[in-house]
């Protein structure tokens, strides 16, 4: 126990230096590129932190173990277990770093009309791939409808949320990089090209954590005797959103309140329609009780924050809310 903890603990140490250096080199680049906050947060830092937790449950499905249905029980509970983890604990998480500075009626504030985008297509598109659970698996043409439709969800926010970055760096919105590039203490000069080695040495960085942070924790959960579903449902995820986790803290603690919420909800709208496309296609993806706790309690966390999305942000204490929701899947979860 004590070798996989020191495991853990080393990990984490890994992610976090790793965070600080892709934050650091993602500013400088949608600073260069002239690109919105909503763009690098929701985009680039969304995208580029999902990986280890993309890799887990494609991995799993395609590349896994004998056991067939240990694989696609992996695969399902990862798939489902990201969106989970990020619209309750990560936006939780995220609040709890402000409380102290802002205080529970202080607001978190992303651009609106942004986090607006990413809520509704997340929201719409997680509704659709529930929906595909109920679908037989003999009904392969319906089946494979619904998974291109959220391809195409996906695709189709990808071009509104370039298409809304040059009205809204006009408007002030744009990427900013405050403090000087990690590379450039180095000796290093600030182009594009060490702004892209540095972000992919920071992502590679992050992966190799994220996949030692997994190993520990499967350790941890093994010896404690928990279920491959519940592992992947709840265990996994932690270990693979601490990358979007640490990011959005680090932001939202600079005051850079639209890509600390953007790279929430940005990997939110990947996970909750590519993974989801993979999901229907290559698993059983059955509506089993578990299950569709996870996404209920997913789908009320979305709505909760944006119901309370305002003008001038969020309250701190709707996102503290959002973190009870998971404390609550909990308790219903490890009760049964």
């Amino acid at each position: 126990m004590s070798t996989y903890l020191l495991q853990l603990l080393a990990m984490l140490l890994v992610i976090l230096v790793a965070a600080e250096g892709f934050t650091n080199a993602l500013e400088h680049l949608g600073a260069r590129l002239r690109i919105s906050e909503g763009v690098t947060g929701s985009l680039f830092a969304a995208v580029g932190t999902a990986l280890p937790e993309t890799m887990v449950p494609v991995l799993a499905i395609v590349a896994g173990s004998h056991d067939t249905a240990l694989n696609e029980e992996i695969g399902v509970g990862s798939i489902l277990g990201a969106p989970l983890m990020l619209s309750t604990l990560s936006t939780g998480l995220m609040a709890l770093a402000v409380l102290g500075r802002r205080g529970l009626a202080g607001r978190i504030q992303p651009e609106p009309k942004g986090l607006n985008r990413d809520l509704h297509f997340f929201i719409a598109a997680f509704v659709l791939a529930a929906a595909a659970m109920f679908v037989p698996q003999s009904l392969r043409g319906p089946r494979y409808l619904l998974s291109m439709t959220l391809v195409v969800i996906y695709l189709l926010y990808i071009v509104l949320t370039m298409r809304a970055s040059k009205g809204l760096v006009e408007d002030g919105h744009g990427t900013v990089a405050e403090n000087r590039m990690f590379a450039a203490r180095l000796g290093l000069p600030v182009n594009l090209v060490t702004i892209l080695a540095q972000l992919a040495a920071a992502l590679a960085l992050l992966v190799f954590g994220a996949k030692g942070f997994i190993n520990g924790v499967q350790g941890v959960s093994q010896m404690l005797h928990v279920s491959a579903l519940l592992l992947s449902l709840l265990i996994i995820p932690i270990a693979t959103e601490l990358p979007e986790k640490v990011n959005s803290i680090l932001w939202v603690r600079r005051g850079k309140d639209t890509m600390a919420f953007g790279n929430i909800t940005g990997a939110m709208v990947f996970q909750g329609t590519l993974l989801p496309a993979i999901g229907i296609l290559l698993t059983p993806w059955e509506p089993r009780i578990e299950v569709l706790t996870g996404v209920l309690v997913t789908l009320a966390a979305a709505i909760w924050v944006r119901l309370h999305v305002r003008p001038n942000g969020v309250a701190v204490w709707a996102l503290l809310v959002n973190a009870a929701l998971y404390v609550t899947y909990l308790v219903i979860t490890l009760r049964r």
